[in-house]
């Protein structure tokens, strides 16, 4: 069957994404991910280069994360951040657990994937909306930002652990990452300061970067890992050098422009295709139960501890931390694929994390958007 209309459909609906979200005033994730849901059960099929386009997507919004937080606040505020970040990966995890295991009579290991699944929170969601709104610069932005990477860390290492059996590529994965990440930091800024390469219509500071986090795709996929970890603590060492320098600063700039025009749009509409609305609909209760328990577990874990440690944003912070989206279609198709969960339980899960992409996002945007014109650090 001929594909070539479908570069042709996406690249429509990433244009139209970004006329809507301009429109409305949303973020335009938001819309990426609804589109690709709607055009995904109108017949609209995923390619293998969108599938990886995407996954490129996310590990990029995950190291331009990074370099947004500041390293020194994020010391300075470990204690709130890793206990935000721990309670709501923590509370969902058991709660989905239990509900699972014990009411729905899913298999331990279904339940325990489910747990996983459903305790994430998206940094690249999280990231984007606050890139968009301008927080991503202000202390409760970097804040959240720090607490979402304790919730996804978590998760990965949850799932790694109950899963995941290291081998001899696991080990060269870490060692790589390791030595991927102390060489970048100590040197990438000769490359960055390199007058030869300084304002050329080829960026090869660009595609330094960009080969860097290919590394890290390739080798965490040889060793059954998570790219997104090593991407984000490879942006968190790197943030120094975004802060002080200048040049960094309008290389990042750079990065953010060419991921948002077509990189990360693939991420999001590809993250919406993956939910099935019939099979939801033919588990709507299952559906409902478990989307309210995560939600409700994310509440208790994060509005309690925002509103003592970040009082002027706490619901904001909590709906933000309750969005979903890579580890939790991570985790499902980990699940699927590993024959833990079926085709029904797969589509419920994912269908559960892209709606928490979206729902909580909205409302936090629509009505709770937290002030920050004298919060800029």
């Amino acid at each position: 069957m001929n594909t070539d209309y479908i570069p042709l459909i996406v690249g429509g609906l990433v244009l139209i994404s970004s006329l809507i979200s301009l429109r409305l005033g949303l973020s335009v994730a938001i819309i990426e991910i609804i589109l690709g849901a709607i055009a995904g059960n109108l017949g609209l099929g995923t390619e293998n280069w969108m599938l990886y386009l995407a996954n490129f997507g996310g590990i990029i919004l995950t190291y331009l994360a990074g370099t947004e937080i500041d390293a020194k606040m994020m010391k300075e505020n470990f204690k709130e951040s890793f206990l935000i970040g721990l309670f709501s990966f923590l509370l969902p995890f058991i709660g989905t657990f239990t509900y699972t295991y014990y009411l729905a009579n899913w298999s331990l290991q279904g339940s325990l994937i489910a747990g996983c699944a459903l305790s994430t929170t998206s940094l690249a969601v999280v990231y984007s909306v606050l890139v968009e709104t301008g927080l991503s610069k202000t202390t409760i932005g970097k804040k959240i930002m720090s607490a979402t990477f304790f919730t996804d860390m978590g998760t990965a290492l949850s799932l790694s652990v109950l899963f995941i059996k290291p081998t001899l590529y696991t080990l060269l994965f870490v060692g790589v990452s390791t030595v991927l990440i102390i060489v970048f930091y100590k040197y990438s800024i000769y490359v960055f300061r390199n007058p030869r390469w300084a304002n050329k219509v080829i960026e090869p500071e660009i595609k330094f970067i960009f080969f860097i986090l290919l590394m890290f795709i390739y080798f965490a996929k040889l060793g059954e890992g998570h790219a997104v970890l090593p991407a984000f603590i490879l942006g968190l060492l790197m943030s120094k050098h975004f802060k002080e320098q200048r040049k960094t600063v309008v290389i990042r700039n750079k990065l953010r422009t060419i991921a948002y025009a077509i990189v990360t749009p693939i991420f999001f509409i590809v993250g919406g295709m993956k939910i099935s609305i019939p099979l939801i609909l033919s588990t709507i209760g299952l559906f409902i139960i478990l989307f309210g328990i995560k939600m409700i577990m994310k509440f208790i874990g994060v509005y309690f501890l925002a509103k003592k440690y970040m009082p002027n944003g706490s619901v904001y912070t909590t709906l933000l931390m309750s969005t979903g989206l890579t580890f939790g279609t991570i985790s499902s198709m980990y699940g699927l694929q590993a024959g833990l969960i079926n085709q029904v339980q797969y589509s419920v899960l994912v269908g559960v994390v892209v709606a928490s992409a979206v729902i909580p996002t909205f409302i936090a945007q629509k009505w709770f958007l937290p002030k920050h014109e004298e919060d800029i650090v």
